[in-house]
């Protein structure tokens, strides 16, 4: 068996308060839980499909990336921005490193969208979605929890794979 390496964990948030801002502290927990997973990932091995469809660490980083400029800049505030690819291919000039700090982009421009917004009822500008239906913001940071909970699981298995880290 392999050696299991323990890598700094990121604990869930302790915010109980009100519902937006408990909302956005466990969005920042798994979006932390991914960003923990890709950071110290040689370039190859993060590149590398863990997985016969072809998923790779730096690939589900970019994906997320796509989704929280999807979500919250081009659904929700309806900002003029290209519609995101949610691709998975990272070509050969990104960089892990440089696919991190654009997700971290992503996600500090998304924060900001969620902070100017007090009613978590109010509805997107834009239908998105396979179901192109116009969500409300509260709809869109559960989602976004979903959705990143689901690929930061993809994460820590192939990062396991790659050098037998364990954790969040």
């Amino acid at each position: 068996m392999a050696e299991v390496r323990v890598r700094g964990d990121v604990r869930p948030p302790a915010v109980d308060a009100g519902e937006k801002a408990t909302l956005v502290a466990f969005l920042d927990y798994v979006r932390e839980a991914v960003v923990a997973k890709a950071e110290g990932v040689g370039e190859e091995q993060g590149r590398a499909p863990g997985v016969p469809s072809g998923t790779s660490i730096f690939g589900l980083v970019k994906h997320l990336a796509a989704a929280e400029a999807y979500w919250f800049a081009w659904a929700f505030a309806g900002a003029d921005v290209p519609h995101p690819d949610f691709g998975m291919d990272v070509g050969d000039e990104e960089t892990g490193e440089g696919l991190v700090a654009s997700y971290r982009d992503a996600v500090a421009r998304a924060n900001d969208v969620i902070a100017r917004c007090d009613d978590l009822s109010l509805p997107a500008a834009r239908a998105a979605g396979g179901a192109d239906a116009v969500r409300s913001l509260r709809w869109i940071l559960v989602h976004m929890i979903e959705e990143t909970a689901r690929h930061a699981g993809h994460v820590d298995i192939l990062r396991e794979q790659v050098d037998g880290s364990v954790g969040r």
